[in-house]
């Protein structure tokens, strides 16, 4: 795949979790939360005004640091495709 199809297939990935409704399983919000702040390169620290979320979200990060952006991209894809998308169906 090339770079321009990964980046609009991640976008479109995001703009469904965007307007996703159901409720879905922190330990799925937190990998998905890791994979999206690796594929924007966003390194700031994490913005929950509690310090439990915080900690939860930069141990998220720590355990996906070892991987590129476009990894992260194509691991935020692939988590989408296989526990929202396609248990939807």
């Amino acid at each position: 795949m090339t770079d321009e199809g990964l980046h609009k297939k991640f976008e479109e990935a995001v703009a469904y979790i965007n307007s996703y409704t159901e409720p879905m399983p922190a330990d799925l919000l937190l990998k998905l939360y890791a994979y999206y702040k690796i594929a924007n390169k966003n390194y700031s620290d994490p913005g929950s005004k509690t310090p439990l979320i915080n900690a939860f979200k930069a141990n998220a990060l720590i355990q996906a640091q070892h991987i590129s952006a476009a990894d992260a991209m194509r691991n935020y894809i692939e988590l989408v495709d296989r526990e929202i998308r396609n248990k939807k169906k």
